[in-house]
């Protein structure tokens, strides 16, 4: 047979760009994958089982029992079932003329049974396999080979998984706002830090006149759908930004997103504020209750919240409350991930001490994100920041 050595380099580069698209290999252990291979290892009374990905002449292993995280790719049983992209199944490796003269038989770790699965990269590129394996002969069963293809299928989907969240991130990063609003007087920063690759935190600030309006909300629950709904909560408050009252503006946006968040069965608390020129600062805080205020002389003044979050039937009006801000005074808000980090209400001192130990609101959004990873991070963390000139 005629081996096309160019179509080989071509399959090759393919497969190692869509491996390196995938962004797993060197990571480090996840339970989702060492379930599967638990799994794997039970169904099949086998004492070595591997997630095993191509990575230039080595395979690695994300998930593995009973083998090391890394072997040769030269003459690896994986290499051959990547290759011609369809189950391997061995059941005597000794027997079997291909292999049995192969390193790993004749030497460590002396393989006689193996049955492999290819794992597909989005684009349909063989990157690597499921495979069980044995030093003693097995035969299986078709049912089990079905099996083996369905847990395969497992791995594939949390990978792809992997690759649509860092899709949707990208998405997400683009819906944040990419200008300052103009703000005479004003200093504003922010970030948004995902616990899982996309977030249901989200913040917004943009002009309406002379003033600007600033928001921060945290949807309950994690990942793509909590971004989706967190999208969607910017998308409605941005539609009312004509609307002169605040709390036509929220309401008007709690009905366009009621029926999502009934559907789901979730809720967003929302702190949602106008800044004037003045200073002065109406905000209608719903169900968020993380903002306060950094005075420049005074003690920390925490803001109340006096309404429900959406998705909530809210009985009373979300009528707005009122603060001023003084020269160099600091609104913050937060996300309850920064809160949990730092320690529950201990974390407002930290807050305060940052706020104050820094000379601008970028720097101390900063400094917020990185004590939050330094505590226990299990949640999305948010930080904004408005600052008031000295002028």
């Amino acid at each position: 047979m005629v081996v096309d050595a160019q179509a080989v380099q071509q399959t090759e580069s393919a497969r190692q760009r869509a491996l390196a698209g995938l962004r797993v290999v060197d990571s480090g252990p996840e339970a989702r994958f060492d379930r599967i291979t638990r799994l794997a290892q039970q169904l099949f009374g086998v004492p070595m089982v591997s997630i095993t990905l191509l990575d230039g002449d080595r395979q690695w292993r994300k998930s593995h029992l009973g083998l090391t995280t890394e072997a040769p790719r030269e003459k690896a049983f994986c290499d051959v079932t990547a290759r011609q992209d369809s189950a391997l199944i061995v059941f005597d490796a000794t027997a079997d003329e291909r292999f049995a003269d192969n390193p790993f038989v004749v030497g460590d770790p002396h393989l006689r049974f193996y049955a492999g699965e290819p794992l597909h990269a989005p684009g349909g590129e063989a990157v690597g396999t499921l495979c069980v394996l044995d030093t003693e002969p097995h035969t299986i069963t078709p049912e089990q080979e079905r099996v083996l293809r369905d847990l395969a299928d497992w791995v594939q989907d949390e990978l792809n998984r992997d690759d649509e969240l860092d899709r949707a991130a990208i998405a997400q990063k683009g819906l944040l706002p990419r200008r300052k609003p103009r703000a005479p007087g004003f200093d504003v920063a922010a970030a948004c830090e995902p616990s899982r690759g996309v977030s249901g935190d989200f913040y917004d600030w943009y002009d309406v006149g002379d003033d600007f309006c600033v928001t921060v909300g945290d949807v309950m629950g994690k990942g793509m759908a909590a971004a989706i709904v967190g999208a969607s909560v910017r998308t409605a408050l941005r539609s009312t930004m004509d609307f002169s009252d605040l709390e036509d503006s929220v309401d008007a946006a709690s009905r366009l997103v009621e029926e999502d968040l009934d559907q789901l069965a979730t809720f967003v608390t929302l702190f949602h504020a106008k800044v004037h020129t003045d200073g002065a600062v109406d905000y209608v805080d719903a169900g968020h209750g993380l903002a306060l205020v950094v005075r420049d002389r005074g003690p920390l003044e925490r803001l109340r919240s006096s309404a429900l979050p959406l998705g909530l039937p809210a009985p009373e009006p979300r009528t707005p409350d009122r603060v001023m801000l003084g020269p160099n005074d600091s609104l913050v808000c937060v996300s309850d991930g920064v809160l949990d980090a730092l320690g529950g209400d201990r974390a407002f001192p930290v807050l305060e001490a940052i706020v104050r130990g820094n000379a601008t609101p970028g720097g101390a959004v900063s400094r917020i994100l990185s004590a939050a990873r330094a505590g226990v991070p299990i949640d999305d963390v948010t930080a904004v920041i408005v600052r008031r000139s000295t002028w």
